[in-house]
């Protein structure tokens, strides 16, 4: 079996997601991922060398070459061909100046002071480790289709550690609405099922790190990922189910599959 992908660590999300050239043809997009991004932005502006790349990234210099390469590759395709540019997606965690390995020392969204980066002491370093996490919710369970979920359990974690929880109704909202119901109440990762494409871009435009393909009770998949353990899908989409709607399949992956329930 291949060896999972390595979680590509990246700094912030970029401030724009998307490019569009003046009176180019229309059509698909071209994706451009966010560890794409990074690598684009860490070694062509700001000049950093594969090593250095691969050291901030947390991955191997062959690694940083290979993205590097695909992301050029892209890139050249937009100009060349005028075609519209999106970034979004791929296999990456925002550090967000969280992490003790983190070699940028401008990082964007730096809100914790370390030892390693400052003259302070543990006594001085008051920045304290906060994020929200929001787990599909039915019945203690991780609910397995993201875009039917009913409720989410929303975890307050300070420090690695939980403080406290609520469980919040969705109202019905749909695919494209629980992006931004997530963003209203303070989200920044979710954990869930199955979760369809459109889904996945509206969550990385939003900035929430998601981790698809999990199930099981919903606290101990938020314990799970807060010790690093967390067993999940970096390739996960909603099932896709044969439904007897004329000749052909419907993808349950894509928008408006509002009415077909995927497991």
């Amino acid at each position: 079996m291949p060896r999972p992908q390595r979680c590509r660590r990246i700094c912030d999300m970029p401030q724009v997601d998307t490019f569009c050239p003046e009176g180019g043809p229309s059509g698909e997009p071209i994706l451009l991922t966010l560890d794409e991004y990074e690598v684009i932005r860490l070694v062509d502006l700001e000049q950093r060398t594969h090593e250095q790349c691969a050291a901030q990234m947390d991955v191997s210099r062959s690694t940083v070459q290979e993205i590097y390469e695909s992301a050029r590759r892209k890139l050249a395709a937009c100009l060349v061909h005028g075609r519209r540019l999106v970034i979004t997606g791929g296999n990456y965690r925002i550090c967000g100046g969280r992490e003790r390995g983190c070699r940028n020392m401008c990082c964007r969204q730096r809100s914790d002071c370390f030892e390693e980066r400052t003259n302070l002491t543990s006594d001085e370093c008051k920045g304290e480790l906060r994020m929200k996490i929001a787990v599909t919710y039915e019945n203690g369970q991780v609910f397995q289709h993201f875009g039917h979920t009913a409720q989410f359990k929303i975890y307050t974690v300070e420090d690695g550690k939980v403080t406290g929880s609520e469980v919040v109704d969705t109202n019905g909202s749909g695919h494209g609405a629980l992006a931004g119901f997530l963003m209203q109440h303070g989200v920044d990762t979710l954990i869930c099922g199955g979760i369809g494409g459109g889904a996945q871009m509206a969550l990385a435009r939003a900035g929430i790190k998601f981790y698809g393909g999990v199930s099981g009770m919903a606290d101990d998949a938020v314990e799970a990922l807060l010790g690093g353990t967390l067993n999940y899908n970096p390739n996960v989409q909603c099932s896709h189910h044969n439904h007897e709607h004329g000749a052909g399949a419907h993808n349950c992956g894509e928008h408006g599959c509002g009415s077909h329930n995927c497991h």
